[in-house]
């Protein structure tokens, strides 16, 4: 199905591997092209209720490959473009393939993703390695890995959105003190400066990331998890608390009539819910807010 990962669910959860091992899983336009397609696919898919993201070998992703030819980013160096270029013609084939950074277009199209995302990062995650995980929900580490945004010591600037995601994760002062200094992160710094949720033993972390999206596989309602993470994620951004409380009193209105109902019910007679509303078919009626 794809050249530069592997697309695999089992019972509920799809486990998206990086799968170049030998070149330490670096990324390439081919691979950001098939990440943005398998997380559209996964969006659409109801029989993905979670989403891991994981490397093949002993890598998570070292960064680009900086070994094509040309210009290692995909882009056209012939081309002269403005601001005004990307906010009016995104996706023109000109702009959306000579211009806009590839990593980015994959942070989007996790950060659009309705499923929730976990990072099983199990090894080195360097440049767009690291900056990819920005943009899903929750990260864990194994305690070998190592993590880095690197970007100014090779001379340019961060990508794939993390200048957005980086400093609402960590803080605007270590953001810029971890892409400043571009230091290789230990799994244990990056967890005490709030970037990863815990660390795990190598041989413990894709059954924990597996038993985590197993729990939510299994226990929560498929719509709502995909209005609270774009709730979470929007909503604390907006510049002002009342914003999220009128998007948060129409998911409950809505909500309280669907799969709510059946959550209640469940809930009073001590079993399982099952519930019945898919992403694809029942979200309420006012979403997507944003694009109002």
């Amino acid at each position: 199905m794809y050249n530069t990962i592997d697309y695999a669910v089992a019972d509920r959860i799809l486990t998206i591997t990086l799968n170049r091992p030998d070149s330490m899983n670096a990324f390439t336009v081919e691979m950001a092209n098939e990440l943005i397609d398998a997380f559209g696919a996964a969006g659409r898919d109801e029989e993905v209720r979670a989403i891991i993201v994981t490397g093949a070998g002993k890598a998570f992703c070292a960064g680009m490959d900086l070994s094509v030819a040309g210009n290692v980013f995909g882009l056209d160096e012939t081309l002269e473009p403005s601001m005004k270029d990307l906010e009016e013609r995104p996706d023109d084939p000109e702009i959306l393939n000579g211009v806009r950074d590839t990593g980015g277009r994959v942070a989007l199209a996790i950060f659009e993703c309705p499923k929730p995302v976990i990072a099983a990062i199990n090894g080195a995650a360097v440049g767009i390695g690291a900056t990819m995980t920005l943009p899903m929900d929750i990260r864990m580490m194994s305690e070998k890995a190592r993590i880095g945004f690197v970007f100014n010591k090779i001379g340019i600037t961060p990508e794939a959105a993390s200048t957005w995601f980086l400093p609402r994760i960590v803080g605007v002062s270590k953001a810029l003190e971890w892409c400043y200094s571009a230091e290789i992160l230990s799994a244990q710094k990056a967890h005490a400066g709030g970037l990863v949720n815990e660390v795990y033993a190598a041989d413990e972390l894709l059954p924990a990331a597996q038993k985590l999206a197993r729990q939510i596989a299994d226990n929560t309602s498929p719509v709502a998890i995909a209005m609270t993470r774009q709730m979470m994620y929007r909503n604390a951004a907006a510049d002002h608390p009342r914003h999220a409380h009128n998007v948060e009193s129409l998911a409950i209105f809505y909500e309280s009539q669907q799969d709510g109902k059946e959550g209640i019910k469940a809930f009073l007679e001590k079993r399982p819910a099952n519930f019945s509303a898919t992403v694809e078919d029942d979200m309420p009626p006012f979403y997507p807010w944003w694009d109002e």
